[in-house]
């Protein structure tokens, strides 16, 4: 809408392939606060922040691949164009603005359903523990 374009089926290729670009920056900062928790015994807080600054340059270096390819198709360079151009827009325009999302919301995510885990596990009751197979 903000560049005036109808979603086409080009398009949507795009949204395809920006939300697995999108969704395997998430997962390798989680995978990587998850081993941090599970190796080094660190708090949560402590585990997300080493993942953010840790796993920021690997997002970073995928993300500007990314729009570093998508970009001449962005701009409608070239013959027939006006085909492919709904697809660069679609990725350049999300991997910006997911970039920011993924970069401050999925720490907050994380922490939020920890937070629930920890305090689920603390409310049930001690046979229920105690039923939990060993990890």
């Amino acid at each position: 809408m903000l560049f005036n374009m109808n979603l086409s089926v080009i398009a949507i290729i795009g949204v395809i392939m920006l939300i697995g670009i999108v969704k395997k920056n998430a997962i390798m900062m989680i995978d990587f606060a998850i081993d941090a928790q599970r190796t080094r015994d660190e708090l949560p807080e402590r585990a997300i922040h080493q993942a953010c600054i840790l796993r920021f340059r690997p997002i970073m270096m995928t993300t500007m691949a990314a729009i570093m390819g998508t970009l001449p198709i962005a701009l409608g360079l070239g013959a027939g164009a006006e085909l492919r151009q709904p697809l660069g827009i679609a990725v350049v325009g999300g991997l910006l603005t997911s970039q920011l999302l993924t970069l401050y919301i999925t720490p907050v995510i994380y922490l939020s359903l920890e937070n629930l885990r920890s305090s689920t596990w603390t409310s049930l009751p001690a046979t229920a523990i105690s039923k939990q197979p060993a990890e």
